[in-house]
């Protein structure tokens, strides 16, 4: 189903961070994918912050001794024709130690019969999480 490709286009991308492999990330996500995160400033404002996906990949490449584990629920998906959005909270692991919480929301196109995610954006916090 259309759903369960979007999802497998998703768990694709964690599952690439998972194994550090970049190759399998980069086939989730569409030229022009654009990663941001919402994260509340020394002053208390709000800020949204905007990584380069090539960073993301620098970082899932470099060499480390611990599991980047993004543990994700699928809470929502929404699909219209080639625009699927999805919703899914998530507690990140490093290694098996717990470090935040939040919720992701994807943006994902349909490019040649594959979903693609175009866009994620997320929360990111350390209380109010029940870790799993």
């Amino acid at each position: 189903t259309e759903e369960a490709a979007v999802k497998r286009a998703i768990t694709d991308f964690f599952d690439g961070m998972r194994k550090s492999d970049t190759s399998l990330i980069r086939s989730t996500v569409t030229s022009q994918c654009i990663l941001q995160t919402t994260i509340q400033g020394k002053d208390g404002n709000l800020l949204v912050k905007t990584d380069a996906m090539t960073d993301f990949m620098s970082t899932i490449a470099k060499p480390h001794p611990e599991i980047y584990d993004e543990r994700i629920e699928f809470e929502s998906i929404k699909i219209d024709g080639p625009l699927a959005s999805v919703w899914t909270p998530y507690h990140f692991y490093v290694g098996t130690k717990f470090s935040h919480c939040g919720v992701n929301s994807f943006q994902l196109v349909k490019q040649s019969g594959v979903w693609k995610i175009q866009y994620i954006i997320d929360t990111r916090r350390r209380t109010g999480c029940n870790p799993q």
